[in-house]
């Protein structure tokens, strides 16, 4: 199985990279934290991978070994960091469900935010921190992909590394659930829940919804698929720390010619980084050409057209 261009997949990460970073502002502005923690890790996520592209196409040269230690630290946070976002925004929506008024309060909205930046930041963190201890390298850098992480195959790998999108994604659906069963509750009353409730509307609320929804759909399956591989590829007993940690200074380099002829590698891979710009690009489907996007774009247009009229009139005068 061979996998696509590695210049095709430069150009759509790159797009991906620019479709999380225009929304970027305006949602800042809202205060929308689900959803820029949503936009700064799938963004970020793209951008690594594009310059991980760029860099390392046709060659396996060990030549930056600051950057892929920050860039297999990035990837093994976004394991847990897209699926927690997901898991915030699924919160939110299901406290506006519930029209718990705390929201409403200049208290209860601070608490609201520093509450998703401890799910949305510290889920990652913790999950950079566990799987350190399963972590046999560095990093491993593939020839036309760039660095990437190196996870043992010890039985302690699944509750450390790779049961958490799915536990997370399990969360996220219990409240996606309860929150149709509130508005199914209260559908006569929706738009007036919604519209209590500072900095969402019908629309948005809609649109994040759909969003979160479909992250459960990707995640809990997708996450499901990657531990079927693991158990199917042997795990091991675990031996002891200085076993796993024995070669973690020691770089390997692997060939394409290898890891391209390993169909199961070149499933996980590739799924893994073709995942970011999927969500770059549901996210841009579903909030790029909505009414306050399309708003913000017309503001942009005037304000650059208005300096290229105000330098002209300058020229000319």
């Amino acid at each position: 199985m061979q996998p696509p261009p590695n210049e095709l997949y430069t150009v759509f990460s790159f797009i991906g990279f620019v479709m999380c970073a225009i929304p970027m502002y305006w949602h800042l502005k809202a205060r929308n934290t689900g959803t820029c923690l949503y936009m700064a890790w799938t963004g970020l996520g793209c951008l690594i991978q594009c310059i991980n592209s760029i860099i390392w196409n046709k060659n396996m040269v060990n030549r930056a070994p600051v950057y892929c230690d920050i860039a297999t630290r990035i990837q093994v946070g976004l394991n847990a960091a897209i699926p927690a976002c997901s898991l915030c925004i699924n919160r939110r929506l299901y406290k506006i469900s519930t029209v718990q008024t705390s929201m409403a309060t200049r208290a209860g909205k601070r608490r609201e935010v520093i509450i998703d930046l401890l799910i949305g930041l510290g889920i990652p963190i913790l999950q950079m921190a566990a799987q350190y201890v399963v972590s046999g390298r560095r990093y491993v850098i593939l020839e036309d992909y760039g660095p990437i992480l190196h996870t043992v195959l010890r039985t302690p790998s699944l509750p450390l590394f790779w049961a958490w999108p799915v536990a997370i994604g399990c969360v996220s659906l219990v409240y996606c659930v309860r929150t149709i069963y509130y508005l199914y509750k209260r559908q006569h009353q929706l738009n007036e829940i919604i519209s209590s409730k500072c900095g969402v509307n019908r629309s948005l609320y809609i649109r994040l919804m759909m969003l979160a929804g479909v992250e459960i759909l990707g995640t809990i399956p997708l996450g499901s698929f990657y531990i079927s591989l693991v158990i199917k590829s042997g795990l091991g007993p675990w031996v002891s720390w200085a076993d796993v940690h024995s070669y973690y200074s020691e770089i390997m380099q692997v060939p394409s010619i290898i890891w391209k002829h390993n169909p199961s590698s070149v499933v996980w891979l590739e799924l893994s980084r073709w995942s970011l710009v999927l969500c770059a690009f549901l996210f841009f489907a579903f909030f790029g050409f909505a009414d306050e996007a399309r708003q913000n774009y017309r503001r942009a247009y005037w304000s650059v057209a208005g300096l290229f009229n105000y330098s002209t009139s300058s020229g000319t005068s």
